[in-house]
């Protein structure tokens, strides 16, 4: 039988990546800053701003009109596929993708009233300049639908706090019954982790590179040297935070590193990506608890219509929300990683081997953002089982063991802890009658004053959660 040639057309049944193809309704949005087209397009931006830059702020060639700038802004703001194909064509012929749309560029002020201006296009720059200063855009926007969409979860962990502010919760310590929480504790610890990993991501600035071949502005300073370069780049990066709808309570800032070789050195690239990976392995061992809880009963999952569970056992509701974000914070996090020990290395002034992994970005955000949207979506569906919540503390009246040693303590008895490590340690059948009993015997035996007894008596697996104020 013949094989059957795959369509030749990419699609979401063909596209090698899951990103791309199983995953792209959750994904593509990320489409708008870490695809092709986008890095393209903020090259683009990149391009024209500085030579609008040249004109208006550093005046070194003539003024252009206020039609023009919006003409040459138009370019970037009504960035489409025409224009992206006509720059990958001509990137056919040059084999390499910034020059591309440098000529791009050039060419399109030659039928226009900027004609002679065209060859101060990309005057005095290098690729990098303006590859560094693109991916500074595409990292800007991957943040915040990143942070919207941690936000969303935070949402989501808060109103469980909310809801069950004084539900008390078995402990596990080592797998084993320990001093009660509540579930809102539980969840809290969580949500202050990720928020405290989210407000740096709100703060997170980010280095830009603007000077030239090797670092130093030889060009520009060799054409024009009276001109403080140094500056000029610097005022040029203050000046981009200011387009592209920029947000300073959630977007990247921009800041203008003036000690670099050909590259930016991407130290506050590390700088970034550890944050996210500090919020992501939280957020890792979350699902893993999550997991645990379901699987123990604590939380239960809202069956929904027409899923299956399983190929053999139609009875079972699996925590896929919870696994599906675990393994995509995994594979995010080793991106990230790998990200966060490579960029920053670089040999000489500079090699290629950072610009494939520059290129891998989109990637481990969309991973993050898949995990994300997955444990919005697993929260929806389950809910606190507080009927076995509470069977199950009532079954276990021996983690009272540490409060009734530490009164004991308190009062002088001697031993105490060795009392409840004989009492208690390995022995199922504690329970309210056998702990009630041997509060009794210590009132014949070692003397415990009865209002001593009684406040031993009124401690019961439910009510021993200690401060659990939020």
């Amino acid at each position: 039988m013949k094989k059957k040639e795959l369509p030749y057309t990419l699609s979401t049944g063909t596209a090698i990546s899951p990103i791309d193809g199983r995953y792209n309704a959750k994904t593509n949005k990320l489409s708008e800053f870490f695809s092709e087209f986008a890095l393209m397009r903020f090259r683009l931006l990149v391009e024209v701003e500085w030579l609008i830059f040249l004109s208006v702020a550093v005046k070194v060639i003539r003024k252009m009109t206020k039609k023009e700038k919006t003409l040459l802004r138009n370019l970037y703001h009504n960035f489409a596929n025409d224009e992206f194909q006509a720059i990958k064509y001509i990137e056919k012929k040059t084999n390499h993708d910034v020059n591309a749309v440098v000529r791009y560029l050039k060419e399109w002020t030659s039928s226009t009233s900027l004609v002679d201006l065209g060859e101060f296009v990309h005057f005095g720059l290098t690729s990098e300049d303006i590859n560094n200063t693109a991916f500074g855009f595409m990292l800007r926007g991957g943040v915040k639908l990143l942070n919207a969409s941690y936000l969303e979860v935070m949402a989501d962990l808060h109103n469980i706090t909310i809801r069950h502010c004084t539900t008390p919760l078995l402990a596990l310590t080592h797998g084993q019954p320990a001093s009660p929480t509540t579930v809102a504790w539980e969840m809290n610890v969580f949500l202050k982790r990720l928020s405290r990993q989210v407000a740096f991501l709100n703060r997170a600035e980010l280095l830009l590179k603007f000077g030239g071949a090797t670092g130093g502005h030889n060009a520009l300073h060799v054409a024009w040297p009276l001109i403080d370069w140094r500056k000029q780049s610097e005022n040029f990066i203050a000046k981009l935070n200011r387009i592209e709808n920029y947000d300073h309570r959630f977007d990247l800032f921009f800041k203008f590193n003036p000690y670099t070789t050909q590259i930016e050195n991407h130290d506050t690239y590390s700088e970034l990506f550890s944050i996210i990976k500090i919020a992501n392995t939280g957020l890792i061992s979350f699902s893993r608890d999550m997991w645990t809880y379901i699987s123990q009963g604590v939380f239960v999952q809202k069956p929904k219509g027409g899923e299956d569970g399983s190929s053999a056992m139609p009875n079972k509701v699996n925590p896929i929300d919870f696994e599906n974000a675990e393994g995509n914070l995994g594979i995010a996090n080793v991106l990230f990683e790998h990200f966060s020990a490579k960029l920053p290395i670089s040999r000489l002034q500079r090699d290629l081997s950072d610009s494939t992994v520059i290129r891998s970005f989109g990637t481990a955000f969309a991973h993050t953002m898949l995990a994300l949207i997955n444990l919005h979506a697993g929260l929806g569906k389950v809910y606190v089982d507080t009927r076995h919540t509470e069977e199950t503390l009532e079954a276990n009246w021996a983690v009272l063991a540490e409060a009734i040693q530490t009164v004991l303590r308190r009062e002088g008895v001697k031993k105490a802890y060795d009392l409840l490590k004989d009492l208690t340690r390995g022995k199922a059948e504690i329970n309210k009658e056998s702990m009630r009993e041997f509060i009794d015997n210590l009132i014949i035996e070692n003397g415990l004053s009865k209002s001593v007894a009684a406040e031993l008596r009124a401690l019961t697996p439910h009510n021993y959660i200690g401060d659990r104020r939020i």
